[in-house]
């Protein structure tokens, strides 16, 4: 007897489908790529947190909407940032192993990152870093598996270095840092920056993460007859620094500085407390509308249409991340994690800004920097969302403002790491 050409297609798609079924294995779930993201529910970093999940999901209706990866859509997984790096890496492991994960983004700490990092390392997936600032994360603790879409320390102090010298060279600093990775690497970097490195003259206090206090740092600097205080914090720690910090009358004597700030947390300390701060950001919502990059504009627009307020740039990087993913796996043909490295490495590309590129030796995203100056009260608060607090003072390209390879392979070697980074076995 002979079998048509058709019947025996038949056969075998029952056949390929009766052993999907005895092994467990969902004809559906090979129509999905997953993506684990970890993203602050709670805590000092929430609102960013927030901000991140409604961006990110606003990129992967997107992406699914112009045919996916490859023909698969996106499932973006999210779960709550672990505050203890150990929980961090163990809940990645488990999500990876339970959840079947193509990649990994989010975080909230730096310390976070580095965990989540080398659980991406051992199990061989991508992980891009949404919001870590320290500059371990592609340094010392830096390894072929993770990406940084967000710039890191050095690079907010040496964009706001050339300010600060020109208008405060001479002038005694206090630093307020907070005490992990991302508040020592910052100060670190900003001392280096303004030649402040003598902490006998331009002294400072360590406080613990999440504090919901600053009055007796505050004190302390107030007391030094410092002309600049430099406030190494970020989310809820900065609101609360900076609304005590103005409560005191700190700023009739003392510029202050936030090396590191954003939209969310500027409207968190508010107009009068924010004003004549100086810091540095890699991205505003008003950035695109300044300097005319198109899809920056789209995706505010969007946003606010959606949001009733404006992106910040957390939201920019969550937003950025899911297309960079698309596009480096559709140029590699493939989601096999070495073969998207490769297509990532060196790779240029625009997100909402100018142009970026993924530095191929330590897989920093490579980004103009912006220093910025918060605008007086009165202007702020005639915006339609009181959200208009920032003015740009200077720019740098992010080539002039990330650390160079040699003193990046000078700190590897220091604490014993091999330059080149480390693959997954």
């Amino acid at each position: 007897m002979v079998i048509s050409p058709l019947i025996s297609r038949l056969v075998v798609l029952i056949i390929s489908g009766m052993f999907l079924l005895a092994t467990g294995v969902s004809v559906y779930a090979e129509e999905i790529v997953k993506i684990g993201v970890s993203y602050p529910e709670a805590g000092p970093y929430a609102k960013m947190g927030l901000e991140a999940k409604r961006a990110g999901d606003l990129a992967v209706e997107e992406v699914n909407a112009a045919g996916g990866i490859l023909g698969k859509k996106i499932q973006l997984i999210y779960v709550p940032s672990q505050p203890n790096p150990k929980l961090s890496k163990q809940m990645a492991l488990d999500l990876i192993d339970k959840e079947g994960l193509q990649m990994l983004d989010g975080g909230s700490t730096s310390a976070e990152t580095i965990a989540i990092g080398k659980a991406a390392l051992q199990r061989n997936k991508l992980y891009f870093a949404t919001v870590a600032y320290s500059t371990s994360v592609t340094g010392e603790e830096g390894h072929k598996n993770v990406f940084r879409e967000s710039n890191d320390s050095y690079m907010a102090a040496k964009g706001l270095g050339n300010y600060l010298n020109q208008h405060f060279s001479g002038k005694k600093y206090f630093y307020i840092t907070t005490d992990y990775t991302f508040g020592w690497t910052t100060e670190d970097a900003i001392r280096k920056f303004t030649n402040t490195t003598d902490k006998a003259v331009n002294r400072g206090v360590l406080t613990p993460f999440g504090a919901m206090d600053f009055k007796d740092a505050l004190s302390a600097a107030k007391d030094s007859n410092a002309e600049v205080l430099v406030l190494n914090l970020f989310g809820r720690d900065m609101v609360i620094a900076v609304k005590q910090a103005y409560a005191m009358g700190l700023k009739k004597t003392m510029q202050i500085i936030v090396p590191i700030v954003n939209l969310s947390m500027a409207q968190g300390a508010g107009p009068e407390a924010m004003e004549g701060i100086i810091g540095s950001e890699s991205w505003n919502w008003e950035v695109p509308f300044k300097f005319n990059y198109p899809k920056g504009i789209a995706f505010v627009k969007k946003y606010e249409e959606l949001y009733k307020e404006y992106p910040t740039e957390i939201g920019e990087a969550a937003y950025v991340i899911p297309f960079v993913y698309k596009e480096a796996v559709e140029r590699a043909g493939t989601f096999d994690t070495k073969a998207v490295i490769n297509a990532l490495e060196g790779h240029k590309y625009v997100g909402l800004k100018d142009e970026q590129y993924w530095r191929p030796w330590d897989h920093q995203s490579i980004q103009t920097m912006y220093a910025v100056k918060c605008k007086p009260a009165a202007e702020v608060k005639k915006d339609k969302y009181q959200a208009d607090y920032f003015e740009t003072i200077d720019t740098m390209k992010g080539d002039d403002a990330a650390i160079g390879q040699k003193e990046w392979t000078d700190i590897r070697t220091n604490v014993g790491v091999p330059a080149a980074l480390e693959e997954a076995k």
